[in-house]
């Protein structure tokens, strides 16, 4: 039985070495298919400063708050507001301004908010997106823990 085993396992190394072998080599690509006439986002790095999010944010805070959770909550104010990274990976991703800010809530707590503003990053990839997350109110766990994944 255990000579059987081994035949099967050698057979099978024989077999999908013989496919590696008689596969055609690879060849260029045609005029037909090179990337001539493609079009797409050519992203500057032209990206908003922290502050122009600010009303985004306060908007977007109140309607999720409201809709999804029936919760009277705004934010009334912000603070610190600060940049805490741009471009942090390589030049070739999408531009981020990555920002920081401290909140106060109609609750009179204050929590921060950490957000991104995003190059083509609006609505079908027109206008600037933000991505925002106010810490301790990540009700949906989109950016837990603490919202670390709205940092870079």
């Amino acid at each position: 039985m255990r000579n059987l085993f081994t035949s099967l396992k050698s057979l099978g190394l024989v077999a999908a070495f013989g496919l590696l072998v008689s596969g055609s080599a690879a060849q260029a690509a045609n005029p037909l298919e090179l990337n001539f006439g493609l079009f797409g986002p050519r992203y500057d790095g032209r990206v908003a400063e922290c502050e122009r999010a600010l009303p985004t944010i306060t908007s977007q805070f109140q309607e999720k708050e409201s809709t999804f959770w029936n919760s009277p909550l705004t934010i009334t104010a912000y603070g610190r507001i600060h940049e805490t990274a741009f471009r942090p990976w390589q030049s070739d991703n999408i531009p981020r301004r990555y920002c920081s800010a401290d909140v106060l809530t109609s609750d009179g707590k204050t929590r921060t908010v950490h957000f991104a503003i995003v190059e083509d990053g609006g609505f079908a990839g027109f206008g600037q997106g933000v991505e925002w997350c106010v810490t301790g109110l990540d009700r949906n766990w989109a950016y837990n823990p603490s919202c670390k994944a709205a940092r870079p």
